[in-house]
């Protein structure tokens, strides 16, 4: 919502990955880190070229936790047994080094993302920002996850919702 004061999730777009009584877990899907392409990341960490289809994908800003550790969300056809997390039907997070390795070659899951970082909530933490309207909740679809039109992925989400953002305010009350 409009008016977060947090500038680092000022129109962010959260995918939610994990949510139980504990904590949830979820990665800005709209957050490119300027510069930092797959092809530049694994040249910095020793992994061999991705295939030019994704080689000059952005790396995403996940979120302001862990922000030097990888997350990679992507499509059920690349499972990993014991280490993908299904997180929705027919999506998984996988957080090590073979699904980088993966995403460079053959196997590579039909879409992805990789973020640095993400958004984490303590337990109830994220109910309570959702009834206080910090949050608004759509349901993902592939387009919105893993689309790259970055700038408009916001109001997308919003018009999912059937709003627009001339609606918003970043003033809210209760009736």
């Amino acid at each position: 919502m409009p008016g977060i004061g947090d500038t680092r999730f000022e129109r962010a777009v959260v995918f939610l990955c994990a949510h139980d009584a504990e904590h949830a877990i979820g990665l800005a899907v709209n957050r490119p880190l300027d510069g930092l392409t797959l092809e530049s990341l694994f040249e910095k960490i020793g992994i061999d070229p991705p295939l030019r289809r994704v080689a000059d994908e952005p790396v995403l800003m996940g979120g302001p936790v862990e922000r030097e550790r990888g997350f990679v969300l992507h499509t059920d056809d690349y499972l990993l047994e014991g280490v993908s997390l299904p997180v929705k039907e027919g999506l998984a997070l996988t957080t090590t080094r073979d699904v980088l390795e993966a995403l460079g070659g053959e196997t590579a899951p039909r879409r992805a993302l990789l973020a640095l970082g993400y958004a984490g909530w303590g337990p109830g933490q994220l109910e309570q920002e959702v009834r206080q309207n910090v949050w608004l909740v759509c349901d993902p679809d592939e387009a919105l996850i893993f689309g790259d039109d970055f700038d408009h992925k916001w109001s997308r989400a919003l018009e999912k919702l059937g709003v627009s953002a001339a609606m918003l305010s970043d003033v809210g009350g209760r009736a």
